[in-house]
């Protein structure tokens, strides 16, 4: 997605190279790469205007651009530590002490029954593999997949991409996007689900605690004439708030069990899955 800043032109949806303009450092002055940023009075940092418009999930995006910071150091090279990198895949085997695994370009891949702290990416998807267990899951561009019996102990959470709980698969902190599909299939989620322009399909036996929140978009950013999704098949218990603070379309089974609902009217439908528009 491409964002429109204020002057008129086109800001990519990822942080991209930095581009120097010939002649702009001083002859005999070379700026380090690692030198703190200095802002202006009253000037507006670029990169938090971009993310103000998903406030409830900008310190996602600011987090994971420490892990930048911290993995990325001054440009220095990868030092051998095969789940910590800069540029390239994390994989993390089975039968390993439980650490941390983090990367900036590139994606993460969990083996079945294999153990993290928290995996973390910038660039990348994330895949949990079944019967698995992590703390934390958090990537900015990118899909998040936990296999049959994955377990997360804490947060799931992305800013552009689709989250996919397969069955079994358990959450106990929130599951949360701005934008992408998310998917629950007889999953677990202790600490609600929060989205801004995400579908939500809640199937099979799956659960949920804390509600479901679709927030409206602010700032300069929108989602054009997008209208959410949202579909809860039978056997599927969602339990406290189901809060739309834009328009929505609710469709509920007849056997499933839902909270409250705000902003949004529930399409009662019969059958295993919901009517296609």
């Amino acid at each position: 997605m491409t964002h429109i800043t204020e002057s008129g032109r086109p800001r990519p949806d990822h942080v991209g190279p930095l581009h120097v303009r010939p002649g702009h450092v001083r002859p005999g002055h070379v700026r380090p790469v690692c030198s703190p940023v200095r802002v202006r009075p009253g000037h507006v940092n670029p990169l938090r205007r971009r993310l103000s418009w998903a406030r409830p999930s900008a310190c996602i995006a600011f987090a994971l651009l420490g892990v930048a910071s911290v993995l990325g150091g001054c440009d220095r090279a990868d030092d051998g530590n095969e789940l910590q990198k800069v540029n390239g895949s994390v994989h993390v085997v089975a039968g390993k002490v439980p650490d941390a695994a983090g990367t900036v370009n590139g994606g993460i891949d969990i083996d079945d029954n294999a153990a993290v702290t928290a995996a973390s990416t910038v660039n990348g998807s994330i895949n949990l593999g079944a019967h698995a267990t992590a703390d934390t899951l958090k990537t900015v561009n990118g899909n998040i997949t936990t296999g049959a019996g994955a377990h997360v102990a804490k947060q799931v959470e992305s800013v552009n991409g689709a989250l996919t709980l397969r069955d079994g698969a358990e959450v106990l902190g929130p599951l949360t996007n701005v934008n992408g599909k998310i998917q629950l299939t007889a999953a677990h989620v202790a600490g609600g689900i929060r989205t801004v322009n995400g579908n939500i399909t809640i199937y099979g036996a799956a659960r949920v605690e804390g509600g479901i929140l679709v927030q409206k978009t602010s700032g300069i950013i929108n989602f054009g004439n997008n209208v959410p999704r949202i579909e809860i098949g039978p056997g599927a218990i969602v339990q406290g708030d189901l809060r739309f603070e834009r328009e929505v379309k609710l469709y509920v089974s007849d056997k499933a069990t839902i909270g409250p609902v705000t902003g949004a009217t529930p399409i009662s439908f019969t059958g295993d899955t919901a009517p296609a528009n």
